[in-house]
């Protein structure tokens, strides 16, 4: 049996944040507060921060849906945003720096998703753009993250934290957290879906193993969705892996609606 020590690192992960111009972020705010609260020893968002409207391959130039759609306008979003998820954490270690305390240094990774990834995309279809835009405009490196390529998997703790899993040759994601943990045989979270799913088994030496899709966290209807996804059959909010060992952890799933009901005053 695993021991009830607490010898594991604590991970906290931010699913799919889907920003573009004129969406509300405050949420991202509430998220950098919790994280100065619960401390984790490793920060991974899952990607799709930048949602980069402007370059969808699902909008065809000239038509009603990309009309002011810029590719700066949507960096900038996005920069922004995540300046704003950071802006407490920053404080936080400095205010623990200068103080002489316990420094809180947590290991920050991002996971690329396939909407930044429409950037290499279209650098791959017209050479022309391979100077003027690249995924180097985020401000991630600015910000001290590793940033792990599309569908690059990195395992931190025995735990595979990707965009999203494959389900075979194609590269398309699995459709349910069991698939994975049958594909994979080992524990992970993904993005990706607006929905969460959870799976478990047990290896065979004994030790769990458990599979998240882990929903998103934006605040905004997406209009791609139909009217059903908008609603409550998706699921808005962070995760919190605690005692993370050898691909085992304990989960605590934290809705957006709880952080606005503890930090929603403070921005």
């Amino acid at each position: 049996m695993k021991s009830t020590a607490t010898s594991g690192k604590r991970i906290l992960v931010i699913p799919d944040t889907q920003v573009k111009p004129g969406v509300n972020t405050d949420h991202l705010e509430w998220a950098g507060h919790y994280a100065v609260k619960m401390k984790p020893d490793v920060i991974v968002h899952i990607g799709d921060h930048w949602d980069m409207p402007s370059l969808s391959s699902y909008d065809k130039k000239g038509s009603r849906q990309m009309e002011g759609k810029r590719y700066v306008k949507d960096i900038d979003a996005g920069n922004e945003a995540m300046d704003r998820f950071m802006a407490p954490i920053h404080a936080e270690m400095d205010r623990l720096r200068k103080g002489k305390r316990k420094r809180w240094e947590p290991r920050l990774v991002y996971t690329m998703g396939n909407h930044e990834n429409r950037i290499n995309r279209a650098v791959d279809a017209d050479a022309q753009l391979e100077d003027l835009i690249s995924t180097d405009d985020f401000n991630l490196v600015e910000h001290g993250f590793e940033v792990v390529p599309f569908l690059e998997p990195i395992v931190i703790d025995g735990v595979v934290f990707c965009h999203y899993i494959c389900s075979g040759v194609m590269g398309r994601s699995i459709s349910s957290a069991r698939i994975g943990l049958t594909k994979r045989h080992q524990s992970f979270v993904q993005g990706h879906v607006q929905h969460r799913d959870i799976a478990e088994a047990v290896r065979a030496d004994g030790k769990r193993m458990t599979g998240i899709m882990s929903g998103a966290f934006y605040s905004h209807d997406e209009g791609y969705l139909a009217a059903q996804m908008n609603t409550d059959a998706t699921w808005m909010g962070v995760w919190v892996l605690h005692d993370c060992d050898d691909g085992q952890f304990d989960y605590m799933p934290v809705s957006i609606d709880y952080l606005r009901s503890k930090y929603g005053l403070e921005t």
